[in-house]
Order: structure tokens, then sequence, then C-alpha cells
């Protein structure tokens, strides 16, 4: 496949990704902005951090004046989940060359979907466009976010809370799709009694904690329930 028809096939391939990027990546431009960060703060999180997530949380870090620490384990814990992306995605990009390093750093959520189950003869330069056309279009909707923001100074009630809206669309996408509930069940009852405890402000690292030990405490049962019953 020529470079041309590459290009072609990614930018097919990332549409749905750039109707979604604009959109979340606009809201978090116009909130960034109303904390008192400009376009260039929303241009350098959206090149190095590339993680929407964590850049909505940061806006409350940064602005809240936490400390180092406090932001590292939020940062770890917020993007735990690329780790289990990045151990699937061994075999696949093990030959990936020169493309390497930007593959690794570019795996977010919607980038993962569309390139582990994909065909396999789609070149390493193919998964190279989906991860930099995806980076494109949330560098672009950011900064669009945040000039639009300085351009018209409004207040962005609401707007922060499209993330929130995106997590509850996947939480009950998943149910849905899932006959398992477990985990869903232990995610949402360690939260709200997180929230209860330590309040707001201060309940997001331990909800965080919790949910990761009660897992983990999960799986280890159903293993040796699953060793006594074979």
């Amino acid at each position: 496949m020529t470079l041309k028809q590459e290009i072609k096939k990614a930018l097919r391939a990332t549409f749905p990704v750039f109707s979604g990027y604009i959109v979340l990546g606009f809201g978090f431009g116009i909130v960034l902005h109303s904390k008192g960060f400009g376009i260039l703060w929303a241009l350098c999180m959206s090149l190095f951090i590339y993680a929407g997530s964590m850049q909505y949380v940061a806006i409350d870090l940064l602005s809240g004046g936490a400390s180092v620490i406090t932001m590292a384990l939020t940062t770890v814990l917020v993007n735990a989940r690329h780790l289990f992306y990045g151990i699937s995605m061994i075999d696949k990009y093990k030959s990936a060359g020169k493309f390497k390093p930007y593959l690794i750093f570019a795996l977010t959520d919607e980038t993962y979907s569309l390139v582990c189950t994909e065909e396999e003869e789609n070149s390493h330069r193919y998964h190279f466009l989906v991860s930099l056309f995806n980076h494109i279009y949330w560098v672009g909707g950011t900064v669009l976010g945040a000039a639009v923001g300085s351009a018209f100074d409004f207040a962005p009630k609401g707007i922060d809370f499209a993330l929130t809206a995106l997590f509850v669309t996947v939480f009950v996408e998943q149910w849905l799709s899932s006959k398992d509930h477990a985990a869903a069940i232990i995610g949402a009852l360690c939260s709200v009694i997180c929230l209860i405890i330590f309040g707001a402000d201060s309940f997001l690292i331990p909800a965080m904690l919790t949910i990761t030990l009660s897992l983990t405490v999960l799986r280890v049962i159903r293993r040796k329930g699953g060793k006594k019953n074979a």
C-alpha cells in the first residue's frame, strides 16, 4: 500500500475520533482558559501530556496548587489502564523501528481501539498515521477552545461536565456489552464511599487506590476458585 493510500485509509478510520476529540478538546481549552491559563498552555499540555482525562483533572490540580507528589500519583492512577494497553501491544509494535517511540507515546484509548482490532497487513507506518492524526485532532480542538475562550469572555459553566458525560457513556456502554458487572459495581461503590469519607476535593486518589486493591483481590479470589473447580 502506498503512502497516499495509507493516509486516506487512516483519515477514514480516524474520522469518528476527530468528531469526539474536537468537541472534548474544545471544552478542555475553554475550561483551561477560564482558570487563567492561555493558549500556549493548551498547546503544550496537549502536545506533551496528551491524555484527555488527565488534562481535565490537571486543570483543578494546577489551579488548586496541588503538590508535585499529588500530581504524580494522580497521573499514574488515572492513566494506569495504559499499562495494560501497552502490554497487549508488545508483539504488534516490537518491530516498529523508528515509529516505536511515538506509537508508545500516542497510544490513547481511541487509538488503541483502532489499531488493536485491525487487519494484520496494516503497516507500522499506517499505525503511525492513525496515532498522528488523532493527536492532531486533540491538539487542534484544545487550542481552538482556548482561542475561543480568550476571544469571547463567557463563563464556561457546564462545559467541564463533557468529560464526566463521556465517562458515564463509556460506563453504560461497558455495562450493556458485558455480562460481568463486578468491576463496574466495585468501582462505583469504592468511589461513593471515598467521596463520603474524604470529600469531593480529596477522594480521587483514595478511590483509585481502593478500586485497584479491590479488583486485585477479586482477581486472586477468582483464580483460586478456578483452580479448585479444575
